[in-house]
């Protein structure tokens, strides 16, 4: 067989089977994380205020996902592309049910004695705005947006906001963390990465996840192409709800994560907010409050996102009006990139779209000594390599199904601590790379990592 050949069937057996492993009505909670083991982190349920102290999670959403209004609907949205944006609160029920005190512990054993799954309860959409394009008339001096629309637009930022006004009451970080999915994603699997990431940051935050029309049925190749057009179409949907979030009254920070294909989404929504913050004058970090941006097993060209991010030093042009002589400031935290090398769904898209290297994959060694440097100018970035087992099939999920890095961006989100100290043992390997460290006898992912106290 052909090495053309041989590639083609790979990719059709990598598709079919990453067609058949995300779209799910019930999930098994993800593992407890390592740090969990410690005493300092196990004060952190403790911590979740009375309100908060149950067996069901409470999300915000915001989707541009159509409604699926078939007769075999099994969830409130489907695949297909929205020309509005929609937001609302969904459930996500741990299972069986059981007192705070119960998963509690059960959050903190591991392995645990029983399973907990996880079910998409109630979702209770609450307002949306009016459909794109707006309409438009003419005036004696040009044309303008028809006020009717723009007073409904309105109102339907003042409900957004008014929701995440009334989250940050029961919030004691005052913070927003909003995640974004990855490909072959349904409303429902989205819904229980951001449920149980929430749960294990204490259900500290404002959480929120932005929910795109990702296709998760059909021909897998056919589904692949879609959704990468999808998210293309979502930029603009994602990029005014991260503003309306930032300029909400009592929102002091917000978090922003992504996971594979929703990385390119996400960081397109950043760079065209950034471009908007410098051609006001104003600093993109404070315009967007903008504390943390984690992209994990990000499919991104790895070309194609240094070009993306490089372009606000190498274009003079586009920061000729900025108010310093500075380069602007876009997050007040760290910019953070989770890869792996054995990620063997990424795989895919790297023969689809013929890529050298997607960032998601990258080692130390596929980084240049001249993007270390330029990057470690910058000052706060940091790609961080996991190079241990897969926990999970394509290794494509681990920053949830792996505890030792599930612990890593725990620590990073809820407390912001630098790579390389106790906190965050990681392995310095480069000027801007990281990498785990070793863990200690038994099963992958469930000892004490070394470098941790314990």
């Amino acid at each position: 067989m052909t090495a053309r050949r041989t590639g083609l069937l790979l990719i059709c057996l990598l598709a079919a089977s990453v067609q058949l492993g995300c779209a799910t009505k019930v999930r098994e909670l993800m593992p407890t994380p390592a740090t969990f083991h410690l005493p300092a982190a196990r004060t952190i349920f403790e911590q979740v205020p009375a309100e908060r102290r149950t067996d069901e999670v409470d999300l915000l959403y915001i989707t541009d996902r159509a409604p699926d209004t078939g007769d075999d609907a099994e969830l409130p949205y489907g695949e297909e592309r929205a020309r509005t944006t929609r937001f609302g609160s969904a459930d996500v029920m741990l299972r069986p049910s059981m007192t705070w005190d119960e998963l509690r512990r059960h959050s903190l054993t591991d392995p645990r004695d029983m399973q907990i799954g996880m079910e998409l309860g109630a979702v209770d959409e609450l307002d949306r705005y009016p459909e794109g394009p707006y309409r438009i008339e003419r005036t004696g001096t040009g044309t303008r947006r028809d006020p009717s629309v723009m007073d409904a637009h309105r109102r339907a930022d003042a409900a957004l906001q008014a929701e995440v006004q009334r989250r940050l009451a029961l919030a004691p970080t005052k913070e927003v963390v909003l995640y974004v999915h990855g490909f072959n994603e349904t409303f429902a699997t989205a819904a229980f990465t951001a449920a149980e990431l929430c749960h294990f940051f204490g259900r500290a935050h404002v959480c929120a996840f932005f929910t795109w029309p990702a296709s998760s049925t059909g021909n897998p190749l056919i589904s692949f192409t879609s959704t990468t057009e999808s998210a293309t179409y979502s930029i603009g949907h994602l990029k005014r709800t991260i503003r309306t979030l930032a300029r909400t009254p009592g929102v002091e920070g917000v978090h922003l994560l992504a996971h594979s294909r929703g990385s390119a989404l996400l960081l397109n929504a950043v760079r065209e907010l950034s471009i908007e913050a410098i051609a006001a004058g104003e600093n993109p970090s404070e315009t967007m409050k903008l504390k943390h941006l984690v992209l994990m097993s990000p499919d991104i060209d790895a070309q194609v996102a240094r070009a993306q991010l490089e372009i606000f030093a190498s274009d003079p042009d586009l920061t000729t009006r900025w108010r310093s002589a500075d380069l602007p400031k876009f997050l007040s935290g760290r910019f953070t990139i989770y890869a792996s090398p054995k990620d063997r769904a990424l795989l895919l898209s790297k023969l689809l779209f013929r890529s050298r290297e997607r960032v998601g994959e990258l080692t130390p060694d596929q980084i240049s000594e001249s993007t270390q440097d330029y990057f470690a100018t910058v000052g706060n970035v940091d790609i961080i390599v996991f190079e241990g087992k897969r926990t999970d099939f394509f290794g494509h999920s681990y920053f949830t199904s792996n505890p030792q890095v599930s612990a890593d961006l725990i620590e990073l989100i809820r407390n912001g601590t630098l790579p390389g100290t106790p906190q965050r043992p990681l392995v310095r390997s480069g000027k801007i790379t990281w990498e785990f460290p070793v863990h200690g006898p038994g099963p992958e992912g469930h000892q004490p990592v070394e470098g941790f106290p314990h």
